[in-house]
């Protein structure tokens, strides 16, 4: 099924986003801190076609790197919203990866209309782990100042194994596809906010998808600082894999992600086909 992309109105500006499918509830995805809507390519493509999804660069990246800041989670949580909304799929479930699950948090918490559930994978956390320190933070700030630092990070942080050259090129094209305040609002400022108050307001139905290799949101760390303020979330940990689940597990993910949009579509009013997007629409190249 052919991918649209459409135009939403957002504070500052527009966003760029890319839809398909028809059948809800629609997956609405976000990406991590160096990633685009790119990053969900290998998971959107082994999903059913007729799938609703709905994905787009986060303010700050990519085709989305003109729009002015702040480019704190609260910002992000509104151009969230505001896509959600011009969506107009009826029922839908966030899908947020690390720095895009915190993100989901926040929105869920706001428990907007049509919102049926939220999948975090590899998040991070609603309370900062302790060894988010300002030091920490410092150096995580210039993990994409280069080529080069992108890379090293990919095969030491980021990644349990090496990924297929097509992909690790991505990522590395995609992490250096920010401007400066964007790319340092997140290690500076947004992964050590406390939104715990937030997490435990969330109502929805959520699956937590993380990486038994992760080593920047190990599943310990989520077990620990997520688990308790979402006390009736499943967990469920990916064999083997890294930090990049949509990238290293994109089977696994995806399969998740067809239990959650078949549990959702079998509840009361819940998972019927989408009704269409909002804003100027043209096909994708």
């Amino acid at each position: 099924m052919t991918e649209t992309t459409r135009t939403v109105r957002v504070a500052g500006g527009t966003i760029e986003v890319r839809a398909k499918g028809h059948t809800g509830p629609a997956l609405v995805f976000l990406h991590y801190w160096g990633g685009s809507a790119a990053t969900w390519d290998e998971v959107v493509g082994r999903l059913p076609a007729e799938q609703a999804t709905v994905r787009f660069d986060q303010r700050g990246w990519g085709t989305s790197r003109a729009l002015p800041g702040p480019y704190g989670l609260d910002r992000l949580a509104d151009d969230l919203t505001r896509v959600a909304e011009a969506a107009d799929v009826g029922s839908y479930v966030l899908v947020g990866h690390s720095m895009g699950g915190k993100v989901g948090q926040l929105v869920a918490a706001r428990r907007p209309a049509g919102l049926m559930g939220l999948v975090l994978v590899a998040p991070a956390p609603p309370e900062p782990p302790a060894a988010v320190t300002p030091r920490y933070r410092e150096g995580l700030s210039h993990a994409y100042d280069s080529p080069r630092s992108v890379e090293e990070a990919l095969d030491h942080v980021l990644t349990a194994g090496p990924l297929p050259e097509p992909l690790r090129a991505a990522v590395v094209r995609d992490s250096l596809a920010a401007g400066v305040e964007a790319r340092r609002e997140w290690p500076l400022r947004g992964i050590a906010e406390d939104i715990t108050d937030a997490a435990r307001r969330i109502t929805v139905p959520v699956t937590v998808v993380a990486g038994e290799r992760d080593a920047v949101e190990p599943p310990q760390v989520l077990r620990d600082h997520l688990l308790p303020h979402l006390p009736h979330a499943r967990f469920t940990t990916v064999p083997g894999a890294g930090h990049l689940l949509p990238l290293e597990a994109p089977d696994a993910l995806a399969t998740v992600l067809r239990d959650v949009t078949a549990t959702a579509s079998a509840s009361p009013s819940r998972g019927g086909p989408s009704r269409g997007f909002q804003g100027v629409s043209r096909t994708a190249d």
